[in-house]
Formats: structure tokens, sequence, C-alpha cells
């Protein structure tokens, strides 16, 4: 792993927050220049430690009111890379997680309304070669979305 020092963890600190910050004012905070907030902050993205900074939409805005989380069974936990790449043809599937537990993966996705959730189990993602059982829990809201904080204890030089 890339090693960050102080500096690398205050930018990533400040840039965590608000990443639309411009250069300069993370500079001006840090006490550095722009120039060197800039070379860091590409190096952290090469080094995969920063890893997106683009805007958030919000589902409900474009029509899709409902956040659903589907726990899915497989056959065999050895069919889990062939059921991602179907479920990456399925733009409504925005996260997926090989899990331990019940499940052995957790799906998110969103769907314009109950119609098309169902559309979306059974024509979707229960015809997939490999998925034995799915189960769907609705999300009815959204209670905290952030980011894990950066502290300048949580990295080791």
């Amino acid at each position: 792993m890339e090693k960050i020092d102080n500096l690398d963890k205050k930018i990533l600190s400040i840039v965590s927050k608000d990443a639309r910050l411009p250069f300069k004012d993370v500079a001006a905070e840090c006490g550095v220049s722009r120039a060197a907030v800039h070379q860091r902050v590409q190096r952290l993205i090469a080094a995969d430690i920063i890893t997106g900074s683009g805007f958030n939409v919000n589902p409900k805005s474009i029509g899709y009111s409902t956040c659903t989380y589907v726990g899915i069974t497989l056959e065999r936990g050895s069919m889990y890379k062939d059921v991602v790449r179907r479920l990456e043809l399925i733009p409504e599937v925005v996260e997926c997680h090989f899990t331990t537990g019940p499940y052995t993966m957790m799906v998110k996705l969103f769907a314009r309304d109950n119609e098309q959730l169902m559309q979306l189990l059974n024509g979707q993602l229960q015809e997939i070669p490999g998925v034995m059982a799915t189960e769907t829990l609705i999300s009815l809201e959204q209670s905290i979305k952030r980011e894990i904080p950066v502290h300048f204890d949580d990295i080791e030089e």
C-alpha cells in the first residue's frame, strides 16, 4: 500500500468532506501550494486511495422511487463472478457485495415503482443461472449516507 504522510491525511480529510472545494482553498488550509495539492491528489488517485469524485444524483429526482436490497442465494459461491457479470448488465443494480451470512451476495438496486421491481426480480435477477433464491428488503428511508471520516491516527506512516 502507498505510504501517506500527514499532508496526505490532511488533504484526504478536507476533500472527503467536500470534493468540489478548489485546490487553492485546500492548499491554503494545508499551508502548501496549489500545485503541491494537485500533485498529491493525483498520486492518491493513482494509488487507489481516492476512488471517486463525481456528483451523486438523487434517484428519486429521475423517477426511481424504490430503493431495494436483495439478498441472493447462489447454488455455489464459486458462481459469484459469473452472476456479477450478468448483474452488471442491469442498469438499476447500483451495488453488489459478496457476503457472509444467510446470503451469498447482497445487491442494491433502484426501481421506478413496484411493478418495475417485480419485473427486475422475476424477469431478470431470478433468471440468472445459479441464482437459487432472493429475499427483497425495501428501504423506506435513507437516514445516513456519508464517507468514512479520515483522521490522522487512522493511517500508519
